[in-house]
């Protein structure tokens, strides 16, 4: 925790307990302006695509403010359920017919709901709750023992081999570095993490070997190293995103202008290549703003952290922060040709009715954390 103690000593006081406005408002700003470069990828089409996700922007902010006033204690009241909820979620996704070779998602009528994106939301909850007893060493650092860490590795372990399975190798590397940002906060030791990253470089050679990842998978590997392998093919879907971001040069062609926007040269724009939108469109002045805004939602999640009232509550934050950063850093990275082709949408400006509810309501846990930050007299507080 002594990362969070840094944080916290340059934090302004904590007397007053108000609603997060910065970070609601950052969200509303992306939310809004993911609303129109959804709209410009797919107006062409009609608008369908935009009004479909007004009314999830619309049920996330309800979301957002009813988990807000929820105390983020009472989720430890109901760690087994949410355990269970998300287990039985994500093996009922193999009782439907598999859309595109994947199974992800439950057919609810007006929508399909994926449960790989609230899973996330569960874990963290989960995790914080199995990470935060409030035994402490000599030193006054919060010991995790080896026994905690592998049970923190089954949290994580089994809900992610049943979204591997989907097949969803985007999500599961989420959790995966879910845990390793948590268990780091928590105090785990430096022998403790190298064990476990050492064990996750032996997973990945053995997946590698043994064949566990699908060919596209595996295509979308070798398209990172050499982009020219297959331009019109495997590598269709990076080289039309590098293209549209290139061409928007500094200050973009401008909005509605983009060639490769207007006549969807690029796959999926509107949800997993959301940012080349921006790229072509509003250049590098606005993929550098839209990035500083996603920069502000991490600092207030780690500001949350760090003046957390409990350690429940700041690895909660924790592990939200870790969930974003990654998303972010993923996403714009395969646009942009850094990181591979993973499917992971980027927050609040990603088509997505599960993803974007998720977000709003792993937000909204935040902001209970933040208006609870001020203890009681004579409660334990974080050190």
């Amino acid at each position: 925790m002594a990362v969070l103690s840094r944080i916290r000593e340059v934090t302004v006081d904590r007397r007053e307990n108000r609603a997060d406005r910065i970070l609601f408002g950052t969200m509303l700003a992306l939310s809004g302006f993911g609303l129109l470069m959804i709209y410009s990828a797919t107006k062409n089409a009609g608008s369908y695509g935009m009004e479909r996700q007004m009314i999830f922007v619309a049920a996330g902010l309800i979301i957002y403010l009813v988990t807000s006033n929820i105390d983020y204690r009472e989720y430890r009241n109901i760690i087994p359920w949410i355990s269970i909820g998300v287990l039985v979620a994500l093996v009922a996704v193999f009782l439907f017919d598999p859309v595109n070779a994947a199974q992800r998602w439950i057919p609810l009528g007006f929508f399909k709901l994926q449960p790989a994106e609230f899973a996330k939301v569960g874990v963290i909850l989960v995790l914080a709750a199995l990470l935060s007893p409030m035994n402490r060493d000599q030193m006054g650092r919060r010991n995790i023992t080896w026994v905690e860490m592998l049970q923190a590795v089954a949290v994580v372990t089994i809900p992610g081999y049943l979204i591997f399975r989907q097949p969803d190798l985007g999500t599961t590397l989420v959790f995966g570095f879910i845990l390793f940002a948590m268990l780091f906060v928590a105090g785990a030791t430096w022998r403790q993490l190298v064990a476990l990253s050492s064990v996750t470089a032996a997973l990945i050679m053995t997946a590698l070997q043994f064949g566990w990842l699908k060919d596209y998978q595996l295509d979308r590997l070798r398209v990172l190293i050499d982009p020219t392998i297959d331009p019109q093919g495997i590598g269709y879907n990076l080289r039309q995103s590098k293209l549209a971001i290139g061409s928007g040069q500094f200050f973009g062609r401008g909005l509605f202008q983009g060639t490769q926007t207007n006549f969807e040269y690029v796959p999926e724009q509107e949800t997993d290549f959301i940012f080349t939108a921006v790229g072509e469109q509003l250049g590098f002045v606005g993929a550098i703003l839209v990035l500083a805004a996603f920069l502000v939602i991490i600092w207030r999640l780690l500001l949350i952290a760090a003046n957390a009232r409990d350690r429940n509550g700041a690895l909660i934050a924790t592990g939200i922060a870790a969930m974003f950063v990654f998303h972010v850093f993923v996403n714009v990275g395969m646009t942009v040709g850094i990181m591979p082709v993973t499917g992971l949408p980027l927050p609040f400006l990603s088509a997505g009715g599960s993803f974007y509810l998720a977000m709003t309501l792993a937000l909204g846990i935040a902001n209970s954390v933040w208006l609870l930050k001020t203890p009681v007299p004579g409660e334990n507080q974080l050190t």
